[in-house]
């Protein structure tokens, strides 16, 4: 018997119904669809919303930091002035009766500008005092002027007044600049005021008119109110102020800095924009109502979703309409199949003859299986670099997890006198002395990665034979994990260092809280250097090239608002903060120099051989590293800065005095110019006395 044959497609009719499957199928299909489309309205909305609000918080962000700055170079304007009017007293001015002839002082450029100004001199006595382009008497200084006055004689810098209070008109601050003799010494002091709604300062036309939805502040630090858009709240508190109110207490309870940098916070119902000016200690802030700002766009979205709607529902149709007409192959193929079971079951079945989709589904099973395979291969071959980094490394390396010795390298068992069948996989206390050494280790481990996130100390093993050895141990989490859940330990032998360390001389010349070399050593070893360079060049009889490269710098740094952890976590925490900067240090430079502490918060790094283009790209490491550091004490997190004063040890540096004054003098530059910042310094004058003063103030 032959088979009989199967209905050709025109043998059928041009639409059949779908079976069930295909049909829920359809309504997934178009369910999908409505929840693809809601969603995507949806997403749209929330990113349209998003991107407003990015928006109007990058506009108002460079709005107060455009104002912000163009405030502080007011302020630069204005001693820029003192200054002029400094440089041109002499001290032959200040001895005669100069100050008591109108005629002889009005040529003073400074007296034009500024709507008070005062000279006084270095025995902090009253030459001039002008208000209004008058004579006043000295009683008539407010005490706020009187204390400006005298810091600017005690320590040699301009100052910036606080806020002297009045009424809305006669609100003022002074600016002063001191007088230097050419010796350096301070000859006396200018101060000059300023109205705080003169154009000046804070002109009035600063502060657009208030509208509904926004508003421009500026405040100083203790809350008073300078400029605003309602001229009724000026020297008002901020505290008043909606929206700008929490803001504040926010920064006021964090402490922080002020930063000429932007920043802005977006509250329920209020956007807040600051940024700071840190000469005077003001803030610019503009606070807007976020509500008002978006209502147009809610109205539009609002508009939109409605369209989208009925997209949908026209989507909807053309989809179920589409799926109807996609499914009729399915449709008649189940027709083909019921007319075959149905029939003759002797009737043989002739099946299309190929691989098809059974075919293509096999060969991708396949590849998928060579992948596996490959992948197995490449595991294989991580695990042997892996054994040979253990085998091979110069320091010892551990893999601990829920403490135990997962991993032990050839050096670490090499340093603790073991082989690695006998460490790995038994507990961490088995290279302790005892239980209590463990347990302190561990509380020790646990409280230097709840502060740095990290470990690095020493810390003191005990070798199978039962001897101490002591290691420079450092830790880190694998992955995000916790301690317990994974960490990899560099372990360094530095028994001998250890024992060195005992030693009276090793006392003498090393700082007993960082463990660098303190100010003694520090200054013994510089100028072991530089005469060792005085000798070399003598010997080469060629006279030095002050811009030749490799010849050596100087860096002296000093940490920024160190006092904020003293002040705030205590004086633990600051020795803490001290520990760590140290050893960073020393772990950054200790391949090409030497570091020292050489004050309270102050240290110094001394890079032989350094050009001077190698010797800024280390500052600027350093400076990094200080700033990436997020210490976190008694539940607060600080953040700490570094100014760089760098020099370069040219001919001009001919002993380790005239090195640490212009290194000095640097990095006072770096701090005046705003901190945290690397400065290249040069040569300069010391005073007559000779006598270095480490550190800015």
């Amino acid at each position: 018997m032959t088979a009989r044959p199967a209905a050709e497609p025109s043998e059928v009719a041009s639409w059949h119904m779908p079976g069930p499957w295909v049909l829920r199928m359809m309504v997934v299909a178009v369910c999908a669809m409505l929840l693809a489309g809601v969603g995507a309205a949806w997403h749209v909305s929330q990113v349209s919303g998003q991107e407003a609000m990015r928006r109007v918080v990058a506009q108002q962000t460079d709005e107060v930091e455009v104002i912000a700055r163009l405030l502080a170079s007011k302020m630069e304007q204005s001693q820029k002035v003192l200054r002029t009017m400094a440089a041109g007293v002499t001290p032959r001015m200040l001895d005669a009766d100069f100050f008591d002839d109108p005629q002889l002082y009005q040529g003073l450029p400074a007296l034009g500008f500024f709507d008070a100004v005062q000279v006084v001199g270095s025995d902090g006595s009253m030459l001039l005092n002008l208000r209004g382009g008058r004579p006043a008497a000295a009683a008539s200084l407010e005490p706020v002027e009187r204390d400006v006055l005298r810091r600017t004689l005690a320590d040699g810098k301009p100052q910036v007044s606080e806020l002297i209070a009045g009424g809305t008109g006669d609100a003022r601050v002074t600016f002063t600049m001191p007088m230097h003799r050419e010796d350096g010494s301070v000859l006396g002091a200018v101060g000059g005021a300023l109205k705080l709604q003169s154009q000046s300062l804070l002109p009035p036309s600063m502060a657009l008119p208030e509208r509904d939805e926004s508003r421009l502040v500026v405040f100083s630090r203790d809350g008073t109110i300078l400029a605003h858009s309602d001229p009724t709240r000026v020297l008002g508190n901020v505290r008043d102020e909606a929206g700008l109110s929490a803001v504040y207490a926010q920064w006021l309870q964090q402490a922080q800095p002020l930063v000429g940098r932007g920043s802005t916070q977006v509250l329920p119902d209020h956007i807040v924009s600051v940024a700071g000016m840190p000469l005077p200690q003001w803030m610019v802030a503009r606070v807007s109502h976020s509500r008002a700002l978006m209502a147009p766009l809610a109205g539009a979205q609002r508009d939109a979703g409605w369209m989208v709607a009925g997209a949908l529902g026209v989507g909807a149709v053309v989809l179920v309409a589409l799926l109807g007409w996609m499914a009729q192959p399915l449709a008649r193929l189940r027709l083909a199949a019921q007319q075959l079971l149905h029939g003759d079951a002797n009737e043989p079945v002739r099946w299309p003859e190929g691989q098809g989709e059974v075919g293509d589904l096999v060969q991708a099973l396949e590849r998928l299986a060579r992948q596996g395979s490959h992948h197995a291969h490449e595991q294989s071959k991580l695990g042997s670099q892996l054994q040979a980094i253990l085998d091979h490394a110069s320091v010892g390396i551990v893999i601990t997890r829920h403490g135990v010795l997962e991993v032990v390298g050839r050096q670490a068992c090499l340093m603790l006198g073991y082989v690695p069948a006998e460490l790995q996989g038994k507990p961490a206390r088995t290279i302790y002395a005892s239980a209590e050494e463990y347990a302190r280790a561990g509380a020790r481990v646990q409280a230097e990665f709840a502060v740095h996130g990290a470990f690095d100390g020493d810390v003191c093993f005990m070798r199978k034979d039962g001897s101490p050895v002591w290691a420079r141990v450092q830790g880190r989490g694998v992955g995000a994990g916790a301690i317990d859940g994974g960490t990899v330990w560099i372990l360094e032998d530095i028994t001998a260092a250890r024992e060195a360390q005992q030693q009276k001389t090793w006392e003498t010349d090393h700082d007993a809280l960082t463990q660098l070399f303190n100010r003694a050593a520090f200054d013994e070893r510089l100028g072991a250097l530089l005469a060792e360079r005085a000798t070399r060049l003598r010997d080469e009889d060629a006279p030095y090239n002050a811009g030749a490269a490799g010849e050596g710098v100087v860096l002296f740094m000093d940490l920024d608002h160190f006092t904020v952890v003293n002040d705030l976590a205590g004086h633990d925490a600051g020795d803490d903060a001290l520990r760590h900067v140290a050893r960073l240090l020393e772990s950054q430079v200790r391949q090409l120099g030497w570091a020292a502490r050489v004050g309270g918060d102050e240290f110094a790094v001394v890079l032989p051989g350094c050009a001077l283009a190698r010797g800024q790209a280390v500052a600027e490491q350093l400076r990094q590293a200080v700033q990436a550091w997020a210490p976190s004490y008694q539940g607060s997190s600080f953040t700490l800065s570094m100014s760089i004063g760098l020099v370069a040890l040219d001919s001009s540096m001919q002993d380790v005095t005239a090195v640490l004054y212009a290194a000095d003098m640097a990095c006072y530059d770096a701090k005046r110019a705003g901190r945290n910042r690397v400065h290249t310094g040069r040569a300069r004058e010391m005073p007559v006395s000779g006598r270095v003063a480490l550190g800015p103030a």
